[in-house]
């Protein structure tokens, strides 16, 4: 179909305009097929299941310009990663803030209801920020006429996949008329999804490169198509040489392992070889880059250096522990072909909207918790493998998975190349969910007895695939144990929340988490410093680090310095592995606040920088939520506490310099810089000279103009914002 025949599909001629604009002539397949089904047309909602790079997004684009050019409504465009939202919106932003479409983001915050959102006409969101956008009953919500659910495959992820169904079943008992366009890679039970959601189904296999899938073992990759590609060998690791045959074929490949350490092996290793395949511009350019890299860290590590020096040969690592700016310079470079190759560990590769003309599965296999090495579920490969081939650049695309032996080679070839990928099935009958939702649901007035509860829960797609009974018994066990925490009231008449109840449910932590804090909060003993740390890693909402046998003997030393200090049941007191964890959080929460730096923490607890970022980001949250509580209880002394630690995780200080850090633009450097200096309080940097100030190590001029601006009308004591944030 070409562009111009849209106008018979219900499309109008400033929509026709803008995808001319594009630079599209003719649809792809599964976009034709999806507006000859009546896409541009009113009332029907769809889920389109097609490969990557097959054009699904510009199908739920030219939903949201229908919506756009019509009455004023709005459009919420749901992801499942914080990076896929900002991704979409800058993309979005580039393509339709020309036209007046006013494009709004929001991610964090889970305790507002955000009423500037109500100027947007689209707003990018992820899953759990528009649960708790429903939760607050932000005003706007009303005025949504098309959700877009990007990966709605997500559903069957055990973590995520909850938040995403309850958002959608509870958006649909709200709003009967709403509309929604669901977006997928191809999945065996579509249909059934589709159903559920009372959608259309547009199914495809069309991809706008070729794909062809294959297992290399002993030196050849032989392929589904039956053609086979011989490998040299160069570096004796079978996933490097595949990569560097594709990239002296002048492609791009991305190689998938199962730890991060192997992710950084990988690529320290491939450098060696990939830079002599340079030229001298694009090591020019490289370098450049890899003091981006470097620059993008306020304090560099050991793991920022790494990730330089390989950047610098072209290739990259790509996993959790490496912070967000990085990932996105070398995203971004991957996309502009300056990098040429990134080894990333499989469970990022949801996260990786990176198509290239390789893809290689390294390993297959991967740790579960309380399990063992399992194999990666079929789908996921699948997921994987749909990134090989770039439209624009590649004539096909190649995945290939790395057997060890030939037993191997025929399980690939059976399992994952032949075999079709697992279908999805709801995840919400997982009790921490599950316990989460019911408050929610209770606490936000969306159900008022047992029978508003079950009627609810009859409208996921739990209870479409498998009935409600199995959720009937685990919904009498969830409301008891609410009601025996003093979170809702369980009555004749029906279930009714507490404040504490609602508060819990509004400050988006499991109600465990509540109960946690809850009881170390209200203990009748002093709480120091460590004990409080300690007390959020206690929670589930935590990201606990895991204990190595290098760290055991440490955890106990401490552990037992601080047990008669840990605000948990003296019967929890005990050295398991589950505790040691959370020692061992607390313990690095610990030394960021005495000013570590950076890089030793790394170092010494064995994690990486975007770990520090994220247990520092959950810190805040989760101590913000604990003065919230003692709020409610009615505990001035732990509000205090709280909010003075809460500043001090935030900036990694000790207690001496939050008074320098209410300073914008002072942080934990500059502010130790200027209190080693003699600057220790405003009322120093008030009678200093700008002159005296610019000589202190990493401030300069223009910094000491602007905080002698901020101190110079201030009176007396400003700092007290620290017990208020």
């Amino acid at each position: 179909m070409v562009v111009e025949e849209l106008v018979n599909h219900g499309a109008e001629a400033r929509l026709i305009e803008i995808i001319r604009k594009m630079g599209l002539k003719e649809l792809y397949p599964p976009q034709e097929l999806a507006v000859k089904a009546g896409l541009l047309k009113k009332g029907e909602s769809f889920v389109i299941a097609a490969p990557t790079a097959s054009g699904k997004t510009l199908i739920a684009e030219m939903a949201s310009l229908k919506v756009f050019f019509g009455i004023g409504k709005k459009i919420v465009y749901l992801v499942p990663l914080r990076a896929l939202a900002s991704e979409k919106y800058e993309d979005f932003l580039d393509k339709y803030s020309g036209i007046g479409m006013r494009i709004m983001q929001s991610t964090g915050d889970y305790d507002s209801s955000e009423p500037w959102l109500h100027e947007a006409d689209l707003i990018i969101t992820t899953n759990e920020k528009m649960d708790s956008l429903i939760r607050h009953r932000s005003s706007w919500l009303r005025d949504i006429e098309l959700i877009v659910a990007d990966e709605i495959h997500m559903i069957g992820d055990r973590h995520r996949g909850p938040t995403l169904e309850i958002v959608l079943t509870r958006l649909r008992s709200m709003y009967p008329q709403l509309r929604i366009v669901a977006l997928s890679a191809t999945i065996p039970n579509a249909e059934e999804i589709s159903r559920w959601l009372g959608a259309r189904l547009i199914c495809s296999d069309w991809r706008p490169v070729p794909l062809r899938e294959g297992v290399f073992f002993n030196s050849a990759a032989i392929f589904n198509e039956g053609t086979v590609k011989w490998i040299s060998e160069v570096s004796k690791v079978a996933a490097i040489d595949i990569a560097l045959k594709t990239i002296k074929d002048k492609g791009q490949a991305l190689i998938f392992v199962n730890t991060r350490k192997s992710t950084e092996a990988v690529a320290r290793m491939a450098g060696k070889y990939l830079s002599d395949l340079l030229s001298e511009e694009e090591k020019r350019i490289l370098a450049g880059l890899s003091g981006e890299v470097l620059a993008a860290s306020p304090e560099p590590t050991r793991v920022c250096k790494k990730l330089a020096e390989c950047v610098s040969n072209g290739v990259a690592f790509h996993h959790a522990g490496i912070i967000y700016q990085q990932r996105k310079l070398i995203e971004d470079a991957f996309r502009a072909y300056r990098l040429k190759l990134i080894a990333a560990t499989t469970t990022l590769a949801m996260g990786l909207n990176l198509p290239s003309r390789s893809v290689i599965i390294r390993d297959w296999w991967r740790y579960e918790s309380g399990i063992g090495m399992i194999p990666i579920p079929a789908i996921e490969i699948k997921q994987m493998s749909g990134r090989a081939g770039r439209p624009g650049f590649d004539k096909y695309g190649e995945a290939v998975l790395v057997a060890r032996n030939r037993r191997d080679e025929r399980y690939l070839f059976e399992h994952y190349i032949k075999g079709e990928p697992e279908g999805i099935d709801s995840q919400i009958d997982d009790e921490s969910a599950l316990r989460t939702h019911i408050l929610a649901s209770i606490s936000g007035d969306f159900a008022r007895n047992r029978i508003e509860l079950l009627d609810f829960l009859g409208m996921t797609f739990f209870a479409f695939q498998r009935g409600n009974r199995r959720l009937t018994s685990l919904v009498e066990e969830i409301i008891g144990f609410l009601e025996d925490e003093g979170m809702i009231v369980a009555e004749k008449d029906g279930l009714h929340p507490t404040r504490f109840g609602r508060r819990v449910s509004e400050l988006y932590i499991d109600p465990l988490t509540g109960v946690v804090l809850r009881n170390a909060l209200t203990e009748k003993r002093e709480k120091d410093v460590f004990s409080l740390l300690h007390m959020i890693a206690h929670t589930p909402d935590m990201m606990a680090l895991r204990v190595r046998k290098a760290d055991y003997e440490e955890m106990l030393d401490v552990f037992y310095a601080h047990a008669g200090n840990l605000l948990i049941p003296d019967e929890e007191k005990l050295p398991t592995d589950e505790v040691l964890s959370e020692i061992k959080t607390a313990s690095a929460l610990m030394q960021w606040i005495l000013e570590m730096p950076e890089d030793k923490i790394v170092g010494h607890f064995g994690i990486g920088p975007g770990d520090v970022r994220t247990i520092i980001e959950l810190s805040d949250w989760l101590l913000y939520s604990a003065s919230e509580i003692a709020k409610i209880f009615r505990l001035k002394d732990e509000v205090k506490k709280i909010s003075l630690l809460r500043v001090r995780v935030k900036y990694g200080i000790k207690e001496e310099l939050l008074e320098l850090v209410s300073l914008r633009g002072i942080g934990r450097i500059r502010a130790r810089n200027l209190f080693n200096s003699g600057f220790k309080s405003l009322g120093d940097i008030k009678k200093a000279s700008i002159g005296e100030l610019s000589n202190v190590p990493a401030v300069g001029k223009i910094i000491a103009e602007d905080i002698k601006r901020q101190v110079s009308p201030l009176q007396g004591d400003i700092a007290n914002h620290t017990t208020s944030v």
